[in-house]
């Protein structure tokens, strides 16, 4: 129930600023962190669009999450020279270390989610990682796993 308040305060700003969709797509996503089915619907209902509209511009924007995201976000930088010096391989360690299967970013506890840019432009100290905002250059797998390590994963920390 607290949701409906929140998405009232949101259509308010929305109608008062007569802001457009994305613009309200985003306002959702940065209070909740994504953009829920349940939200959705209910503001296709209050403003009588169609929900399709609303999942055509999710869908089309890469930077809408329609799942939550962890508390932590990995992000590893895919463009040409990081490619080159072995990012495929930072991703799938970082992969195999939180244990996510295929078609998953986000760890179930919701702690991590894992991120590939296209190219984040610092391809002199290529491949990068980006852990919670901070930039680390040069990286490899041994060093991104080593990034990981102590943050706890289900009340147990990632080890080796």
């Amino acid at each position: 129930m607290d949701n409906i308040k929140v998405y009232y305060k949101i259509l308010n700003e929305y109608r008062k600023h007569d802001l457009n969709l994305i613009m309200l797509l985003q306002k959702i996503q940065e209070v909740f962190g994504f953009v829920s089915e349940d939200s959705v619907y209910w503001f296709s209902r209050q403003l009588d669009i169609p929900a399709s509209k609303f999942y055509g511009i999710l869908t089309f924007y890469p930077k809408f999450r329609l799942k939550p995201t962890g508390k932590n976000i990995l992000t590893v930088c895919c463009g040409a020279a990081c490619h080159i010096k072995g990012s495929d391989k930072i991703v799938q360690k970082v992969r195999e270390t939180l244990s996510l299967n295929e078609g998953e970013d986000t760890t179930p506890n919701l702690q991590f989610t894992v991120q590939e840019a296209t190219c984040i432009g610092a391809c002199s100290v290529a491949p990068l990682v980006i852990l919670n905002n901070t930039v680390h250059a040069n990286m490899d797998t041994d060093k991104t796993v080593k990034l990981l390590k102590g943050f706890v994963i289900e009340d147990e920390y990632i080890g080796y």
